[in-house]
């Protein structure tokens, strides 16, 4: 073996920190698996997005939420669960939004409804779905904030020319 081959090579683990290891394993599978999140799942939010922590769905009756964003290009989602908690199997758009698009998907142990508006839009907007199983109904009221770019600047004026001397 070389000197750098020598340095490269991992040390074994001493008794002690490996039955530390182990045991925190075997806790860990002892909770039982959690639902996993991806880094896509979370990338291309809103900088500026407000939704209710906790939404609770009612089969009897529609649940009312709301959101703000700013129209920075990014989505804002309200996120629900079944009891457990529990993704639902599926959603259905009953109310397209006018001025965007509505994407519900799973993301872990629940399930996002992502409004994403369209470009250059800003005031309010509206959109109902229906997830299953249950049948649960969610109207949401949407208000979006949009500020558009500055205009660029005009070109530089250019200098005055002066008339040539005769001499």
């Amino acid at each position: 073996m070389t000197k750098k081959m020598r340095r490269a090579t991992a040390k074994p683990l001493g008794g002690l920190a490996l039955a530390a290891l182990l045991a925190a394993c075997a806790q860990q599978q002892a909770a039982g698996p959690a639902a996993r999140v991806y880094a896509v799942d979370l990338q291309g939010q809103a900088k500026n997005c407000t939704v209710p922590t906790n939404v609770s769905l009612r089969p009897e009756r529609a649940t009312d939420a709301t959101m703000s964003l700013d129209n920075d290009g990014g989505w804002c989602g309200v996120t629900v669960a079944q009891p457990g908690p529990k993704p639902y199997d599926y959603g259905v758009v009953r109310t397209r939004p006018s001025n965007g698009r509505v994407l519900i998907r799973t993301v872990g142990d629940r399930t996002r409804v992502d409004y994403f508006p369209n470009a250059a839009f800003g005031g309010t907007d509206n959109f109902a779905v229906r997830l299953m199983p249950g049948g649960v109904e969610m109207n949401v009221a949407v208000t979006v904030a949009y500020t558009p770019p500055p205009a660029p600047p005009a070109p530089p004026t250019p200098p005055a020319r002066t008339p040539a001397r005769r001499r």
